[in-house]
């Protein structure tokens, strides 16, 4: 299982959501290579950087600080918030990522992201499915949508997506534990999915309990910036479990 530390950024700054609410703004860093360069200096490969003024907006904004993170640093980078054109995917791609995260576009404009998935490939575009409730949520996850999260995954999967991030929005930086439940069920009912942990990650034995689930991969935000999760811990981890990406 991979291990995805987040950076969320807001006004160029890495800073934590709690279930998406902008009010709830904590700066961790006014720095957010810096917290790279520290990930990087623990054998972390991966990283999930995410655009919240972007995801606002509607358009990619904080790409300098992508471009900076992927010059600077190893790092496999997956992007997203406010990614809604192909300008948007352009310089996301342009400015060093990875791979690009659609989550309000594959609700609003599915047209489009079966395109993206055409053009760049499967292994480029991951489908953010976040969840309230088990119905997805849009928009920074301002509004949400009538798409059931099961449904809308099996969907994609038909049309070739092979990676998933869902978040549990009830469970983003509350640190009260993941989903467990709500993946083992994805998991049971889109097979072979690549499922992406997100939302709620407090302490290090839920990661084992994770990977034993079947998920992919995990992404842990506040724990790390909260010191519930050592650095130390996830370089560990790293080293005992085999890299599958």
């Amino acid at each position: 299982m991979r291990i995805i530390p987040a950076i969320d950024i807001i006004e160029g700054k890495c800073v934590r959501l709690s279930k998406g609410d902008y009010n709830t703004k904590i700066i961790y860093n006014e720095n957010p290579l810096e917290v790279a360069k520290e990930f990087e200096a623990h054998g972390i490969q991966y990283l999930h950087l995410v655009d919240l003024d972007g995801a606002k907006s509607s358009q990619i904004v904080n790409y300098k600080i992508l471009e900076q993170i992927a010059s600077q640093t190893s790092l496999k980078i997956d992007f997203g918030g406010g990614l809604k054109s192909d300008n948007d995917l352009r310089i996301a791609f342009e400015s060093g990522a990875n791979q690009i995260t659609g989550g309000s576009i594959a609700v609003k404009n599915p047209g489009l992201f079966n395109e993206w998935i055409i053009k760049y490939g499967a292994d480029k575009i991951i489908l953010g499915a976040d969840a309230n409730n088990e119905k997805v949520a849009i928009s920074g996850w301002l509004e949400e949508s009538k798409e059931e999260l099961i449904p809308f995954i099996q969907n994609y999967q038909n049309k070739g997506i092979q990676y998933v991030i869902c978040t549990d929005i009830n469970k983003d930086g509350m640190l009260e534990g993941p989903s467990f439940d709500l993946y083992a069920k994805i998991l049971q009912k889109a097979k072979g999915i690549k499922l992406i942990a997100s939302g709620g990650i407090s302490t290090f034995d839920e990661l084992p309990k994770l990977a034993e689930l079947g998920c992919e991969g995990t992404i842990i935000g506040k724990a790390i910036y909260e010191n519930r999760i050592t650095l130390k811990q996830l370089e560990n981890f790293i080293l005992s479990i085999p890299n599958s990406f």
